[in-house]
């Protein structure tokens, strides 16, 4: 059985389909929303191997006719000079606005190739294909798209919506547990920001998400998708409650930016980002201490780091003033409020904001 979550956005409405064994179906679900018949299908070696074969079966029933291109596997390859290889491949095979793009891959893979689809030719339609559980419950849906810069994650990118997102939770049966702790650190996240009652039902399924029962991962993936699409239909590019998505995330993309991209995989990053969140929050009186060890509790639970690496404030604050929330020097924290509500905080002074946490 497919689950269906559309994301409402006009006409740039597009489905979400969830399931397990349904790459298969791939080709079938292209035909329906009339998707173009020659497509490039970005990916990296790892993948390709593990699912390339059933994908291009089943594009090939379908009519396509099919370009394969592999990349680099890593975040530390999510740069301008990969994506340069796309639009080497693409212009080389004589690509043009009547052929798409699809996305087999985590995050990384799905980030770049919505990038190289906004950007060929000035845009060509993509779809989002992604096998990680971070994949699945954040980065496939809503349409950012981007590649990292030496200065910072995510700088240099785009808000491009796919023409679909189909995801097998079947591709998470493959992956190594930290990678699936990884994901779980985002649906963890849309427990904090919006749904007390789904944080709750992570703390009773602890045990069955980590031992990757199919109900319940997709189960976990529909309500973090339904979520997230939910705020994409109101605020679609950031303006306003889009932004409530980031909790943890300035801090997490600051520890990405200072250990080197890859060393510490993004959900990890971005569980350290929410404790550090979290004991802010409490703080400023937004939360109680034990909701604050609650959160620490459960992502403990998904075996995911709470405590930060050891860099400097000085280092910490640097990285964090380069954030994309920034402006006119000043950072925007997303904040919780107690578990299942979230509000921003403008920080003018960052350092005194994140000094006492850093040496606690």
């Amino acid at each position: 059985m497919i689950e269906k979550i559309t994301v409402p956005l006009g006409n740039r409405s597009y489905a979400i389909l969830v399931g397990a064994d349904i790459l298969a179906t791939l080709g079938s679900k292209l035909r329906e929303i009339d998707f173009p018949q020659r497509v490039a299908v970005i990916s990296n070696p790892t993948v390709s191997q593990l699912y390339g074969d059933v994908v291009r079966k089943s594009l090939r029933a379908a009519g396509h006719d099919i370009l394969e291109i592999n990349l680099p596997d890593g975040e530390q390859y999510k740069n301008q000079q990969t994506l340069g290889l796309i639009y080497d491949e693409l212009i080389r095979h004589n690509f043009d606005r009547s052929t798409g793009l699809i996305a087999l891959g985590g995050g990384v893979i799905g980030d770049m190739v919505g990038f190289a689809a906004a950007t060929f030719l000035r845009g060509i339609p993509f779809v989002q294909v992604p096998t990680t559980l971070l994949a699945q419950v954040d980065s496939s849906v809503g349409g950012k798209t981007a590649v990292n810069h030496p200065l910072g994650k995510n700088l240099i990118g785009a808000f491009y919506q796919p023409e679909l997102v189909l995801i097998d939770v079947a591709t998470l049966m493959t992956l190594d547990p930290r990678e699936v702790a990884a994901g779980l650190a985002e649906v963890v996240k849309y427990g904090i920001i919006k749904d007390r009652s789904f944080f709750n039902w992570l703390e009773d399924n602890y045990l069955p998400l980590q031992q990757r029962q199919i109900d319940t991962l997709i189960a976990a993936v529909m309500r973090s998708c339904q979520i997230k699409s939910d705020i994409v239909e109101v605020d679609e590019k950031e303006g306003s409650v889009r932004a409530f998505l980031n909790y943890g995330h300035t801090f997490g993309h600051a520890i990405e930016f200072l250990s080197g991209y890859g060393q510490w995989k993004h959900g990890e990053a971005v569980a350290i980002g929410m404790v550090a969140a979290a004991k802010i929050s409490a703080q400023q009186g937004l939360c109680e201490q034990a909701d604050v060890e609650r959160i620490i509790a459960l992502l403990k639970s998904f075996n995911l780091p709470v405590d930060p690496p050891d860099y400097s404030l000085v280092d910490y604050v640097a990285a964090m003033q380069r954030d994309k929330k920034v402006k006119h020097g000043t950072l925007t924290l997303v904040l919780n409020q107690k578990i299942g509500d979230v509000k921003l905080l403008t920080v003018p002074d960052i350092s005194a904001v994140f000094s006492e946490i850093l040496t606690s």
